[in-house]
């Protein structure tokens, strides 16, 4: 069996499965026909890893990368950004370039640098621009942009108060997005075939407050309330245009890397270390001012974060760190201790909002690269850690890199319909890490003994039409 997987990135249960269900015509034939449900995404829920998890069913542990910035080393400001270079381990079409399956890669992050496959890889929104080698085979760059003018990588100021424009680039990024892959699976031979659409994530962030009465900054009647119902209709066409050409030997998979939900506010992640104790400033901004380095006293400081959609908690230990101060002895005693301080943070009316610290080696079977100390999910992703310090309290309503409406939820979308298939079925307990095995179960291939995640199919007790 061949299988296309259409991936949303953001896109999310209460949307596509509720609210809009009925709107999305070829989406909800799809549920219909189909196994479909909520699927877990990974700790932190995050573009980067995600997408690469779901794609070689590995935790960001084994992967050694936790978002989009990682530590390097244990200096106090070497980063590296994670790209294709920092995946190590097999991804489901490297598996199945190897088996001489044909496979069509489009925009799955991060791929970047190219790497060879047996087939065609288009590389994902880490591209630096067109000039960039973004294509696999090189020639396939000319064929793309002599076909299409561009290859958009991503919008890229997608945090702005131009929602007019940004509205527009978005349309532009899925209209080619759709279009180029739509051209490739006529083109090209292909046993497998994945894409991943960004501008679900981009309109997410971008217009999240109009439609969401519960927002904060929520206001009714404005011209941008349907904004986000009407691209998922429109991407909805965009699908069904899809589905027109597949035969019937294909299974089609729509999946997210994680959901999404209102953004409610930021905690000032460095200024309540502050607060707390833990870290100390040479002297103290008087305004919000990016946390850096040089700000540090370090020989008096224990505990540093970094902001983001999800915090990242550093400690700063003795013999470990450059001027590290915690006693090794006590890291274990002093981690637990930010962990129940972080469980009681409130928001500005003291109502705990319901933080959560998690020690990597708790929810990774393995920890590779430089892991954060603490993952810290603030208000259950209601709320972003904001990594700026000299903010006037511990709270902002203002994000600190520009206008963003929404946060990751952990609950991203699964929908999974064979040729053939003609009853619903609403699975529970699916997992990223699931999506490779199921790729290959679905293909008749055997899931590798090293992957993390079950074939869907195995979890439900069902079998493949494939088999």
């Amino acid at each position: 069996m061949k299988v296309v997987v259409l991936g949303l990135d953001c896109c999310t249960p209460q949307l596509l499965f509720d609210k809009w269900r009925d709107l999305l015509p070829n989406i909800k034939h799809l549920m219909e026909n189909g196994i479909w449900g909520e699927i877990n995404s990974t700790i932190p829920a995050i573009t980067v890893p995600a997408w690469m998890s779901m794609m070689t069913s590995k935790t960001p542990g084994e992967l050694g990368f936790y978002g989009f910035r990682n530590r390097k080393n244990y200096s106090y400001d070497e980063m590296f950004f994670a790209t294709s270079a920092s995946v190590k381990v097999d991804t489901t079409w490297d598996i199945l370039s190897r088996l001489q399956k044909k496979v069509i890669v489009v925009g799955v992050p991060p791929t970047y640098p190219v790497k060879p496959v047996n087939g065609c890889l288009l590389s994902c929104f880490l591209t630096p621009n067109t000039d960039s080698n973004f294509a696999y085979p090189a020639d396939l760059k000319s064929e793309i942009l002599n076909k299409f003018g561009d290859y958009i990588f991503d919008v890229v100021k997608f945090r702005t108060d131009d929602k007019d424009w940004l509205i527009e680039q978005i349309y532009k990024l899925a209209k080619n997005r759709f279009e180029i892959f739509e051209y490739l699976l006529k083109e090209k031979a292909w046993d497998f075939a994945m894409m991943v659409e960004m501008g679900v994530d981009r309109i997410h962030h971008g217009l999240w407050q109009y439609f969401d009465k519960e927002h904060p900054k929520y206001q009714p009647g404005s011209k941008y309330e349907h904004v986000i119902r009407d691209y998922y209709i429109y991407v909805d066409t965009k699908i069904g245009k899809i589905l027109d050409l597949l035969d019937e030997e294909t299974a089609v998979i729509i999946v997210s890397d994680h959901g999404a939900k209102r953004m409610e506010g930021g905690i000032c992640f460095n200024d309540w270390l502050i607060q707390q104790g833990y870290l100390r400033l040479k002297a103290k901004p008087t305004q919000p001012t990016p946390f850096t380095n040089e700000l540090v006293d370090w020989g008096k400081s224990r505990a540093w974060g970094s902001g983001g959609y999800y915090g990242r908690l550093f400690m700063n230990v003795r013999g470990r760190e450059p001027n590290g101060v915690i006693d090794p002895k006590d890291y274990e005693k002093e981690r637990d201790e930010l962990i129940a301080k972080i469980s009681t943070i409130t928001d500005p009316n003291g109502k705990n909002i319901g933080c959560k610290a998690y020690k990597p080696e708790e929810i990774y079977p393995e920890v590779k690269g430089i892991a954060p100390d603490l993952i810290v999910y603030f208000g259950d992703l209601y709320w972003r850690s904001v990594g700026t310090v000299g903010n006037p309290t511990i709270w902002t309503f203002e994000n600190d890199t520009g206008p963003d409406d929404a946060n990751h939820a952990q609950q991203g979308v699964f929908i999974l319909a064979e040729p053939g298939a003609n009853k619903s079925i609403q699975a529970q307990n699916l997992d990223i890490i699931d999506v490779a095995p199921t790729v290959l179960d679905l293909m008749g291939l055997p899931v590798l003994a090293d992957m993390r995640g079950q074939s869907v199919y195995q979890k439900l007790n069902l079998v493949p039409k494939s088999h």
